[in-house]
């Protein structure tokens, strides 16, 4: 009995070693983020566990911690990677330009939170993660350099734009994920194109 039990341990550990082994040369970091976006997904966000996020990696929550010591490490880089991919999204697109331009980037926004509500919530109510800032965030200066166009230049001005617009596209994608407004692809595309032309014809 103690000999089957004891094989069965040493299987254990070797399968674990197999796993942990399988992400070498820093794939194990990306694999975490990939089980914490697809859990979170499934999830709430505050429910995460290191070990939960070890489990669908398969691995030890001993791997987990090399690259993430604590919770707050692993929801700080789930969060990251929110801000990256939106801006990815909104670069692919960004066509045109002007009130053109100043649309696609905000529809981009809205579906790009309705295909990844968990990861959007996350992104944007996550403590101590700072976003907004052009000089590091693509979605914030797509916004910026979008807005400063629509204010031909004025920078005071393309801030304000750039608040307006935000704030629209944001309460939008919050009131479809929060069931208070229908999920509409014709509906999201007029709001945010009258938007954006208002916002055109109020720039002098």
């Amino acid at each position: 009995m103690f000999t089957a039990l004891s094989s069965r341990a040493k299987s254990t550990v070797s399968t674990s070693k197999v796993a942990e082994r399988k992400y070498h040369h820093g794939d194990l970091r990306a694999a975490l983020l990939a089980e914490g976006l697809r859990l979170i997904e499934e999830a709430d966000a505050d429910a995460l566990s290191l070990r939960e996020v070890a489990r669908a990696a398969g691995v030890s929550a001993t791997a987990v911690y090399r690259h993430f010591p604590d919770k707050r490490a692993l929801m700080v880089a789930l969060a990251q990677e929110g801000v990256r991919r939106l801006g990815e999204a909104q670069d692919a697109a960004a066509t045109g330009n002007g009130a053109t331009a100043f649309s696609a980037i905000g529809r981009a926004y809205v579906r790009f939170a309705l295909a990844n509500p968990g990861l959007f919530r996350l992104t944007f109510t996550y403590p101590g993660l700072e976003i907004g800032d052009p000089g590091n965030d693509r979605a914030a200066s797509l916004l910026h350099d979008h807005a400063l166009e629509l204010a031909h230049g004025d920078e005071r001005l393309a801030r304000i734009v750039a608040l307006r617009a935000w704030a629209l596209v944001h309460g939008l994608a919050l009131l479809i994920l929060d069931g208070r407004v229908p999920r509409d692809d014709a509906l999201i595309d007029a709001t945010i194109a009258a938007a954006a032309l208002a916002q055109d014809a109020a720039c002098p």
